[in-house]
């Protein structure tokens, strides 16, 4: 089931990224680049995980997981001014503290990106506790 979730809230920020660039006209910033980097391919694996129904799939998860919080940390970090924008890596295009999208007043796409990979860290923590409690009932 974590995975599942993970595949879903993956398939889903991967659409949405691409909705929003594709179909909106919205140029993502540097950090979205680099976060797409990092969110793309756990839709590709969870998926090979879940047809193989492999319990090693965290394993290959984490490190894209933990690439895209650090990116997504540091982008939200510099989306509400609380580092300064001088160490920010938009220098050239679309600015990485443009307000695109505000919805409810509140939602923002470096928002919906810090969900997504909260969400993704979440389930492997979940996953990684159904594993071990598997394997406790093998013993």
């Amino acid at each position: 089931m974590p995975v599942f979730v993970i595949w879903l809230v993956s398939l889903l920020a991967t659409l949405g990224s691409l909705f929003f660039g594709e179909v909106m006209g919205l140029s993502p910033c540097a950090l979205c680049w680099y976060q797409r980097i990092a969110m793309y391919p756990l839709v590709v694996i969870t998926s090979v995980g879940l047809l193989t129904r492999d319990r090693r799939v965290a394993a290959y998860l984490w490190p894209f997981v933990i690439a895209g919080l650090g990116l997504v940390i540091y982008h939200n970090l510099l989306y509400y001014h609380l580092i300064p924008q001088d160490i920010t890596p938009c220098s050239r295009g679309v600015s990485c503290t443009d307000r695109q999208i505000e919805w409810l007043g509140f939602i923002t796409i470096p928002i919906m990106a810090l969900a997504a990979f909260v969400t993704a860290a979440g389930c492997l923590l979940w996953f990684r506790a159904l594993v071990k409690g598997i394997a406790r009932e093998d013993q």
